[in-house]
C-alpha cells in the first residue's frame, strides 16, 4: 500500500521534536508521499523549506487560510507568488472562507480568497480549498472564476449532501479526513463517501489536527500523525464497500494526477 497524505501540517511546532521519527512511522504504515500544507505567511515558507529536504517524498502548498486573511496584504500576495515559483509548491492554498470561526472579518476573507484564486489562474496550479459555514459565498466566488481555474479539492470535507453534490457537479475533488471517524460530528459522512467517484476522492490526515477517534489505542498526547492515514483509508474502504487495497490504489493514483506528481520507481 502506497498512500499520499494530501493535507499534512508538518510545519506545526508539535512536530519539531520528532519530525523524522513521525515520517518514519508514516512510511512504515505505507504513507510514502505527502503534501505539506502552507496556510499562513509564516507556515507557507516553512512547508516549502521542509519539502525541499525530501525531494520526491514531500511537496507543499502555499496560501493563507481564512483564519489568517487579515494578514493578506499586497506584500503577502507578492510573497505567495514568489513561493509559487518553486516546483515543490504544487497547489494554491489552503485558502477559502470560514464563517464558523470568523477569526478574520468576512470582507477580509473574501478579499484574500479572491486574490489567491487569481494566483491559481496565473500559475495554472490546483487549488487546495477550505470552506466552513460559508457555502453560498464560496460557490459564488468560485463561479466568478468559472472557466479560468484548473483542478480544485475541497479539503477536509465535512459538509452536507447538497454541498457535496454542488462540488461534484463542478468536477472538484473531495478530501476526506479522520472526521469520518468521529461519531459525534462525522456520522453522516459514512453514507456520503459512497457517492464520491474514485477519480474525485483524496485522503488526508490534516495532522496534527483531527485525530481519528476510532483509532486504538489513542496516543496519549492526542496528536494526529500521517501514519494514521492508513486507519482512515481502512474506515473509508469499509464505508464504500471496497477492498482497502482498491481504495488505497485509487486515492494514490488520483492524488498523483491531481497534483502532477512524478511517478516514483517504487510504485
Amino acid at each position: 500500500m502506497h498512500l499520499i497524505d494530501i493535507g499534512l501540517n508538518l510545519s506545526h511546532d508539535s512536530f519539531d521534536r520528532d519530525r523524522d521519527a513521525v515520517w518514519q512511522r508514516a512510511r512504515d504504515a505505507g504513507v510514502t508521499r505527502a503534501i505539506l500544507t502552507g496556510a499562513s505567511r509564516e507556515h507557507s515558507p516553512r512547508a516549502l523549506a521542509l519539502a525541499r529536504t525530501r525531494p520526491g517524498e514531500w511537496f507543499s502548498t502555499a496560501g493563507v487560510h481564512p483564519h489568517h486573511a487579515s494578514e493578506y496584504t499586497a506584500e503577502c500576495d507578492a510573497e505567495m507568488r514568489a513561493l509559487h515559483a518553486h516546483p515543490e509548491v504544487v497547489a494554491v492554498g489552503e485558502c477559502g472562507l470560514d464563517y464558523f470561526r470568523d477569526f478574520s472579518p468576512r470582507p477580509a476573507q473574501r478579499r484574500a480568497f479572491e486574490q489567491q484564486l487569481q494566483i491559481a489562474v496565473d500559475t495554472r496550479k490546483p487549488l487546495f480549498l477550505h470552506q466552513r459555514d460559508a457555502h453560498a459565498d464560496f460557490m459564488a466566488m468560485m463561479q466568478n472564476f468559472d472557466g479560468k481555474l484548473g483542478p480544485a479539492v475541497v479539503h477536509c470535507f465535512t459538509g452536507t449532501r447538497e454541498e457535496l453534490f454542488d462540488y461534484l457537479d463542478q468536477d472538484w475533488h473531495i478530501g476526506i479526513t479522520g472526521w469520518l471517524c468521529d461519531e459525534r460530528r462525522g456520522a453522516h459522512l459514512r453514507e456520503l463517501v459512497k457517492q464520491i467517484p474514485a477519480q474525485r476522492l483524496l485522503v488526508e490526515t490534516d495532522a496534527p489536527y483531527l485525530l481519528p477517534r476510532t483509532l486504538k489505542p489513542l496516543p496519549k498526547d492526542r496528536r494526529n500523525e500521517p501514519a494514521f492515514l492508513a486507519h482512515i483509508v481502512e474506515e473509508l474502504a469499509r464505508d464504500r464497500g471496497e477492498d482497502v487495497a482498491i481504495t488505497a490504489a485509487n486515492s494514490t493514483a488520483t492524488a498523483q494526477a491531481f497534483f502532477g506528481l512524478p511517478v516514483p520507481p517504487a510504485i
